[in-house]
C-alpha cells in the first residue's frame, strides 16, 4: 500500500512527514548496500529462541538465574539431539551446511509452524555471505492481465511483484487504495507504486486503513519471507533497507523476526470518498509467474458491498470502463 515521503538525500531523509504528492510516492533514492544481507539463519534461530521459554517445552527449573529471555544454547541442542558445539557453530554460522532431519529437529523444538520452518529451511540454503543481485524490473505474465481484466470493474483487485510493487490494478482497485497516486503509474518500473513504502512512509495510507498495526506486522513478516525466498535480490535489499532507516515502527517490526504469508484477510478502511468499509483480501498465486499475486478484494458486510457499489458507480461516472492499465 503506498504512502508518502519528501524525497531528501539517504542520511538527510525523515521518517513517514510531508505533504504526499504523486511524484513523492514511489522510488525516493535507495541506501547504498554496502555488506548488507536480508537475513542470517544464526540471527533467526537466536530471534527464535529467545521467544520459547522453559516451561513451553517442559524443562523443570531449580531456582538458577538465566541470563536469557528464552531457551539457553545447550537446551535447545539437548531437545533437538546435536551437540552443543554444533548448535553453537550452527548460530554462529560456522557450521557449514545443516540436514534436513537437524532443521526439522530445531524447527520441532523451537515450535516453528509451517511457514516458519520454510524460511528456517530456505536460510540454511544460502551460502554464508550471498552476493546480491539486481534482477530486471518485473512484467506481469499476460494471462494474469487477462484475469485481471475478467474480473471487471465492480471487484477491486491489484496485481503485486515480489517487493510488494504494483504491476497493475484496475479502476476500482486503485482507487479503493490509491486514488491519490497515478492510475498509470504501473506501467512505469521506475514510478510503480510500492506497497510497503506506502504502508510504512505514506501518511495517506496510514490513515485509509483503520487497522493498519495488524496489516504493518502482517507486511513485515511477509518481507521477511520474501528475504529468506530470495536472499541475492538487490533491490530487496535496499527496499528492507530504506524502511529500517527511515521508519521506526518498521523496524522495530522487522527486529521482531516474524514470519508469515499473508494469503487471506480483512482490510477495515476509512475511505476518503465512500466512507468506512471492511473488504476482505484474497491472494491468487500464478502458475506462470510464481512470485507474482493477484489480490482480490471483496465486501465484507452489506454496508462494504454498498459502498463498493458506490464506489464503482463513482468511477464510472468519471472514466470509461473498458480502460485497465496493463504494463507492457
Amino acid at each position: 500500500m503506498t504512502r508518502t515521503v519528501r524525497c531528501d538525500p539517504p542520511g538527510n531523509q525523515p521518517r513517514a512527514m510531508g505533504t504526499p504528492g504523486r511524484d513523492t510516492l514511489v522510488r525516493p533514492t535507495a541506501p547504498k548496500l554496502g555488506d548488507m544481507q536480508l537475513e542470517h539463519l544464526g540471527a533467526y534461530l537466536k530471534s527464535r529462541r529467545d521467544r520459547v521459554t522453559p516451561a513451553d517445552v517442559g524443562l523443570r527449573l531449580h531456582g538458577t538465574a538465566r541470563r536469557v529471555p528464552g531457551l539457553r544454547r545447550e537446551e535447545l541442542a539437548h531437545l533437538a539431539g546435536v551437540s552443543v558445539g554444533y548448535y553453537t557453530r550452527l548460530e554462529q554460522g560456522q557450521a557449514g551446511t545443516a540436514s534436513d532431519q537437524v532443521l526439522d529437529a530445531l524447527a520441532r523444538v523451537l515450535r516453528l509452524d509451517a511457514v516458519e520452518t520454510a524460511h528456517l529451511h530456505n536460510l540454511a540454503r544460502q551460502s554464508a555471505a550471498p552476493s546480491l543481485v539486481r534482477p530486471d524490473p518485473e512484467q506481469p505474465h499476460p494471462r494474469v492481465l487477462a484475469l485481471l481484466e475478467s474480473l471487471g470493474e465492480t471487484t477491486p483487485a491489484v496485481v503485486l511483484g515480489r517487493r510488494g510493487d504494483v504491476l497493475a490494478w484496475n479502476r476500482t482497485g486503485h482507487a479503493l487504495f490509491a486514488e491519490h497516486v497515478d492510475f498509470g503509474a504501473p506501467r512505469d518500473p521506475e514510478r510503480r507504486p510500492s506497497v510497503p513504502r506506502m504502508f510504512f512512509l505514506d501518511p495517506h495510507f496510514r490513515d485509509l486503513h483503520r487497522n493498519w498495526d495488524e496489516l504493518a506486522r502482517i507486511h513485515v513478516a511477509y518481507l521477511r519471507l520474501t528475504a529468506g525466498r530470495y536472499p541475492t535480490d538487490a533491490r530487496l535489499a535496499e527496499l528492507i533497507g530504506e524502511l529500517a532507516m527511515r521508519s521506526d515502527e518498521f523496524a522495530a517490526l522487522w527486529a521482531e523476526g516474524e514470519v508469515a504469508d499473508c494469503t487471506v484477510g480483512t482490510m477495515r478502511l476509512r475511505h476518503p470518498t465512500v466512507g468506512r468499509l471492511d473488504v476482505d483480501y484474497q491472494v491468487w498465486l500464478q502458475p506462470d509467474s510464481p512470485d507474482h499475486r493477484l489480490e482480490v478484494y471483496t465486501p465484507n458486510d452489506r454496508g462494504s458491498a454498498d459502498a463498493l457499489r458506490l464506489l464503482s458507480g463513482h468511477i464510472a461516472a468519471q472514466e470509461p470502463i473498458s480502460s485497465i492499465r496493463l504494463s507492457s
